[in-house]
């Protein structure tokens, strides 16, 4: 289910959020800010301060937990007297699964709200078409719908290799991929050769990847040649992202075969639903950014650093659109929420470069 909500006229822009209903055989429902309220339990430890957060009365929040350990039938907050509240495994149960599944959602929501707010733009002002970018899903490209800008952009999520397609098809103006730096993989090199024709690159950011890992590390994994001990299980990224190809490659370098490692052919969509996935103990390992890693509270093992660039024509460089969107880049503004992301960096974001100069240098 979503909720639909239009923010200022003047900024034109849709957000699209997943809201849960929840109801049992008799038809009762369930207020769907209990999920906020076991958030917060399980950041704070008291539930006072929980139903601060959540926004509710202590009251309205004790009531809230009484009526779903009658309709589960089970608790899903312990609370002790002097010691707090913390969530029951079916709490954490609970909370991991939301926090999954909106990881999940997110990248197609996030399309459709674009894809809204690019028609909600042109209806009201007239205007031309927007700025297309394609890019992977990720925390740095979110955030470029965060700055305030004085042009739509309509931002889709993809994988590099449909990003770069549709560039080369006109189906956008910007494409995002990623180049991991000292790390050469033939397969994206031979890739991104055949795409990148005479393309320039705007650099965007650098980024970490990792290994995310149980808070305390328990396994004591520090490589990936630990993925394939005893014991260990892993959750991995779909096979056509960027990221899946830089975590194959780390494993061929280190002679690390697939099938040896445990939960290698499970797969989440995005970094946040593999944080998810290792915070709710499904998992003991999983591989993407150090910003996910942070968003769980859980620890980081960096392996490599990436360049984050956009694509685009030549001919395009120097038309309205373009330049804007390069604009927004170097903007003080932009750059000073990426800084805040956890391995993310961005001191040349908005230089521009031949994209083959790019490529060629990371595989010297």
């Amino acid at each position: 289910m979503s909720r639909y909500k239009l923010e200022e006229l003047e900024i034109k822009r849709i957000h699209i959020d997943p809201s849960w209903k929840f109801s049992d055989e008799f038809g009762n429902c369930i207020d769907s800010r209990m999920f906020e309220l076991l958030r917060a339990v399980h950041s704070t430890g008291k539930l006072t301060k929980a139903a601060s957060v959540a926004g509710v009365s202590y009251r309205h929040a004790w009531n809230l937990l009484r009526k779903w350990d009658g309709v589960l039938g089970a608790p899903i907050v312990l609370l002790e007297r002097g010691r707090g509240a913390k969530l029951t495994e079916l709490g954490e149960s609970l909370l991991w699964a939301e926090q999954r599944v909106a990881a999940r959602l997110k990248p197609q929501l996030d399309n459709l709200a674009s894809e809204i707010n690019a028609e909600l733009h042109r209806a009201i002002s007239g205007s031309s078409a927007p700025t297309t970018v394609h890019a992977s899903h990720g925390y740095a490209v979110a955030q470029m719908q965060e700055c305030p800008k004085d042009f739509q952009l309509n931002l889709q999520y993809k994988s590099p290799l449909e990003a770069l397609q549709g560039l080369n098809r006109g189906a956008c103006d910007f494409a995002g991929v990623h180049i991991p730096s000292g790390l050469v993989i033939p397969a994206l090199i031979e890739t991104y050769q055949s795409e990148f024709k005479k393309h320039m690159a705007v650099k965007f950011v650098t980024r970490e990847q990792g290994l995310i890992v149980r808070k305390g590390n328990p396994k004591k994994i520090i490589s990936v040649t630990n993925l394939s001990d005893d014991g260990v299980t892993f959750i991995n990224r779909q096979f056509e992202s960027g990221t899946r190809m830089v975590f194959d490659q780390l494993l061929s370098n280190q002679n690390v075969p697939a099938q040896d490692i445990q939960g290698y052919e499970d797969q989440e969509y995005t970094h946040g639903a593999i944080a998810a996935y290792v915070a709710a103990g499904m998992a003991d390992v999983g591989f993407g950014v150090r910003a996910a890693a942070s968003q769980f509270d859980l620890d980081f093992i960096p392996l490599v650093s990436e360049d984050y660039v956009f694509l685009c024509s030549q001919q395009s460089l120097n038309t309205a659109g373009v330049q804007q969107f390069i604009t927004l880049l170097k903007s003080e503004v932009f750059q000073a929420k990426i800084e805040d992301l956890p391995g993310y960096h961005c001191s040349d974001s908005g230089e521009v470069e031949m994209a083959m100069d790019l490529l060629c240098r990371d595989d010297d």
